[in-house]
């Protein structure tokens, strides 16, 4: 009998529930998958442009909004590297300066950890007349930013809203989490979630997580009192949004 089994020669509910963790799949960013609607119509349709400003674009908005998915579809479409701000460093860009694509596609400009690190970017994108698609939860003006070239920059690039959802989106996007974690959630409860969650991608995504990690450790379906009892802080307190 494996060690790490019970008496009765099943895993422990902690294995099941790691194992169960495991094999969810990622959140899809394909094309396929995203869903317009009128909170994300005027980022779309710069999307669909060229010439932007100085070739430079932000999409700004709070967590769970869109503005990833986009940024990830358009880079799609334009064969554009992809590069996260939080961990991008100098060697990063030096090995960019050697391959120079034709765009580039920088998520979480808020969260950067090398202002140095992006400001050479920046400079590299513009030298080599490189598209840059970039994303932010705040706009740049109310980003705390040391280098002062580096906050001029970014505080000339031209700034796209991604609104919070609307109640279509929203439910869109609750069965979408739901489906990829191969959740069952009944109607009823699904109604209940969006009536009283905030009104805001981030806290749908945020209760999906809770209500699937409470439905592992339960191991039974979801019920109105489950719910709850795993979102009671979060129907009561949602994350201010950013303003752009």
């Amino acid at each position: 009998m494996d060690k790490e089994a019970g008496n009765d020669g099943l895993a422990p509910a902690n294995a099941v529930r790691q194992l169960a963790l495991a094999l969810r799949p990622p959140a899809s960013v394909a094309a396929r998958h995203f869903v317009p609607a009128a909170s994300n119509a005027q980022a779309r349709l710069w999307l669909n442009q060229t010439g932007w400003p100085d070739r430079r674009l932000l999409l700004c908005g709070a967590d769970s909004c869109g503005k990833t998915h986009l940024l990830h579809i358009w880079a799609a479409r334009r064969g554009a590297r992809v590069l996260d701000a939080a961990s991008l460093d100098r060697a990063e860009i030096g090995a960019l300066a050697e391959t120079l694509p034709n765009a580039l596609a920088l998520d979480s400009v808020d969260r950067v950890t090398s202002e140095r690190a992006l400001l050479h970017l920046l400079n590299l994108a513009r030298e080599h007349r490189i598209t840059l698609l970039m994303a932010s939860r705040v706009s740049p003006m109310r980003q705390a930013i040391i280098l002062p070239d580096l906050a001029s920059r970014l505080r000339a690039v031209t700034i796209v809203p991604v609104a919070s959802p609307e109640d279509s989106l929203r439910f869109a996007l609750l069965l979408r989490l739901i489906a990829e974690r191969q959740m069952i959630v009944s109607k009823p409860i699904l109604d209940w979630l969006l009536r009283h969650l905030p009104r805001t991608g981030d806290a749908i995504v945020a209760a999906v997580e809770r209500l699937d990690q409470a439905g592992l450790a339960h191991g039974r379906p979801l019920t109105r009192a489950l719910a709850r009892e795993v979102l009671s802080g979060l129907l009561d307190e949602g994350e201010e949004e950013p303003f752009c």
